[in-house]
């Protein structure tokens, strides 16, 4: 989305986890014995693709610029997937809501992710930090 490679955004969902959230929680599984023998889903907030774009635009400012600002209609994402692999991919997640749940890793090990606008805000600031182009 920094790149500007689509003039809009489709309606995907995406539960946002940071990877320093995920790496958190592999650490308690490894030392909680409580956690032996246990699946853990490791998974933050739901955001759209549109609240995230919002979310760069607002905190990034002119590294933004090239963010998307209108979405895309459901019905050319659904034309334009057959012939672009990416959007093929990710068809089936259109305007679909996730439900995943990281409440039993939070039980049972006290752990919990950052807010998603966080993870979003500085995985962009790390992009832009390490691309001359945007």
């Amino acid at each position: 989305m920094l790149e500007g490679r689509v003039p809009r955004y489709p309606s995907l969902p995406f539960e946002v986890v940071d990877v320093r959230d995920v790496a958190d929680l592999h650490i308690r599984a490894m030392i909680a014995p409580e956690a032996e023998g246990e699946r853990l889903i490791a998974t933050g907030e739901l955001l759209w693709m549109g609240e995230m774009a919002a979310i760069l635009r607002e905190q990034l400012g002119p590294a933004a610029a090239k963010v998307p600002a209108k979405p895309m209609p459901d019905l050319l994402v659904r034309v334009a997937a057959p012939f672009n692999p990416e959007l093929r991919t990710l068809l089936p997640l259109l305007g679909r809501k996730l439900r995943h749940s990281s409440a039993k890793a939070q039980r049972m090990l006290g752990w919990l992710p950052r807010p998603a606008a966080d993870t979003v805000v500085d995985s962009g600031r790390s992009i832009v930090g390490r691309s001359s182009d945007l």
